[in-house]
């Protein structure tokens, strides 16, 4: 069964000698807007490998030497894979963490003395739980001394990086406001480890490891600018397309503390390494014919054509042969012939994307419509990843596949329980009480105790402390009757609602399990029972570890076992892939 069928999607066929050019001279040309050294690679997992081979041969060259190899680690999502590659290198191939010291980029301030969540923590159980490295050579920041003692604190810490040699490599991930470490737009470039407050976008981003921002530290205690550029290498690597207006920013912006990321323009052996997802608004990826000569296809000549306008301030059929040969796209002209000709037919071909009918307009002419007329009515499911996704991301095109008389099925594929915050349990447990009150004159024993229980543990619950089994029921019911509400309000029968409350979400924190067959067997009964004829599913690719690609994963493994199993229903199929408010398609 394949379980990770949406990593071989791309949803802009980009040339390989953009990103992977084949001598210094090409690479010269394709870079020459880009001010730190970058390599683009196709996959995260591709990119993470080849981290993981430099980080192993520093190792391994201090080995030789009989030194210390100092590494300063950061935790999160981004460097998961060059860890994962790194465990792997010390099963299968005998790499040694002996000699290696790592000091901890950051760590959350405060912390409670028995916090679960914190970097350190999430460092162990990605890396250093793995490998034969000494525990007396582990140091971190920590998040639960005296604010008067901080300074001291902060100070003895560069004095012990000091005291094994100043670092010899340093792992970076780079966070939405371009922060490297947890340094925060405004850091200086002589800044050094010292506490700083988080903003509201770091802060954000943390509440994944922390459950929710009521329990998120407000501040950290984070390696100065200056401490992370007095390293030997630095590394700093960026996956997922929500990564790549700031990539673009630090890669080939202006050095400015506004972006801290962009500080990397001045060390000397910096090395930027990302997926092509990351890379999307880097010149040589989105505007090629900024720098090359392009290979043209039509999603690229969209892509220029669009961008032209913008830059003219002109609609399509005014650009003339003038606009082309002044902005770098006289090739066009060479193809096309004339302006005229380039934009009658980027014309037609945005035009044909563009349809109020969702589902194919019945007893017309499709042949220049993205959807086909027959068959009609068609039978529909729109996959959600959570109980709000689908209204949230197409809400407007699930109303005219009802208005327009399509069969809609909304599937829910997990229950967002965790999004339900403990103040909507107890609002809804007073209900139920009150109605047994008032209704059913309720003496039932079990139902008083449960109440009470539940009540208590609500009282008495502590930051970082996992909801119960009878909790997260209570959440998942709450999010069921919101989303019922919203598929009444689109006039969708209740029948056609469905709960698949896939067992891989079911953990109960942020972090969940693995895609299992179950999932997937949950998914392919439903499309077994209703046959569609359209499938809609989340097309939120960025993050490898987010819900809404395990969701779409397992309707991709599903449907790959269908097509194995030869359906007939498959034959007469499309699938659609819509986005969320926060990640629209571009034009």
């Amino acid at each position: 069964m394949k379980t990770n069928l949406s990593s071989q999607i791309t949803l802009n066929r980009v040339s390989p000698r953009y990103y992977r050019p084949e001598n210094a001279f090409e690479r010269s040309v394709l870079t020459r807007l880009e001010k730190v050294p970058t390599d683009i690679y196709e996959s995260p997992e591709e990119g993470a490998e080849h981290i993981a081979l430099d980080i192993a041969q520093i190792i391994r060259d201090k080995q030789k030497a009989g030194r210390f190899c100092v590494l300063a680690l950061a935790g999160g999502n981004s460097p998961r894979n060059v860890y994962t590659a790194l465990v792997r290198m010390h099963d299968e191939e005998g790499l040694s963490f002996r000699n290696v010291v790592v000091f901890s980029l950051y760590e959350y301030y405060p912390l409670n003395a028995d916090a679960v969540a914190s970097n350190l923590n999430s460092l162990k159980e990605m890396l250093l739980d793995h490998v034969d490295i000494d525990p007396r050579n582990i140091f971190s920041p920590s998040g639960t001394i005296a604010k008067d003692t901080i300074f001291e604190f902060c100070r003895l810490y560069e004095q012990r990086i000091e005291s094994f040699g100043g670092l010899d490599a340093v792992l970076l991930g780079i966070g939405r406001l371009g922060n490297i470490g947890l340094n925060e737009p405004g850091s200086r470039l002589n800044s050094v480890t010292r506490l700083i407050l988080l903003d509201s976008t770091s802060r954000d981003e943390a509440s994944k490891m922390f459950g929710n921002s009521e329990n998120t530290p407000i501040s950290s205690i984070t390696m100065g600018i200056s401490t992370i550029l007095s390293a030997k290498k630095v590394y700093l690597m960026a996956w997922g397309e929500d990564k790549a207006p700031m990539v673009k920013e630090c890669i080939e912006g202006n050095i400015t503390d506004t972006i801290p990321a962009s500080y990397l323009q001045t060390h000397n052996n910096s090395h930027i390494v990302l997926d092509l997802s990351a890379a999307a608004n880097l010149t040589r990826i989105q505007r090629p014919w900024l720098v090359t000569s392009c290979e043209w296809n039509d999603k690229l000549i969209r892509s220029a054509i669009v961008w032209l306008c913008q830059l003219t301030g002109k609609p399509i059929l005014k650009l003339t042969n003038k606009d082309y040969n002044e902005n770098g796209l006289s090739e066009l002209l060479a193809l096309y012939g004339s302006a005229y000709n380039v934009n009658i037919k980027i014309f037609n071909d945005l035009q044909h994307t563009i349809t109020g009918w969702p589902g194919g307009k019945p007893n017309a002419d499709d042949t220049y419509r993205p959807e086909r007329a027959a068959p009609y009515p068609k039978r529909v499911i729109v996959f959600s990843p959570h109980p709000d996704d689908d209204v949230i991301s197409m809400g407007g095109t699930i109303r005219r596949l009802v208005e327009q008389k399509h069969d809609v099925h909304i599937a829910y594929e997990t229950s967002g329980n965790i999004a339900v915050g403990d103040e909507e349990v107890v609002r809804f447990l007073h209900f139920i009480n009150g109605f047994n009150q008032l209704f059913n004159n309720s003496q039932d024993q079990v139902i008083n105790e449960k109440y009470a229980e539940m009540r208590k543990y609500l009282r008495e619950k502590k930051d970082g402390d996992m909801d119960t089994r009878d909790i997260l029921t209570i959440k998942g019911l709450i999010r069921r009757g919101e989303a019922r509400t919203a598929c009444t309000y689109n006039n969708i029968p209740l029948d056609h609602c469905h709960f698949l409350d896939l067992p891989f979400y079911e953990t109960g924190k942020i972090k969940k399990n693995p895609l299992s067959e179950t999932d997937v067997e949950i998914v392919r009964k439903l499309m077994q029972e209703v046959k569609p004829h359209q499938i809609f599913v989340a097309g939120d690719l960025a993050d490898p570890h987010g819900t809404h690609r395990v969701c779409t994963d397992a309707v991709f493994a599903a449907i790959d076992l269908e097509k194995e199993a030869n359906a007939e229903w498959l034959k007469d199929c499309r699938i659609w892939m819509y986005r969320d408010a926060w990640a629209e398609w571009e034009i």
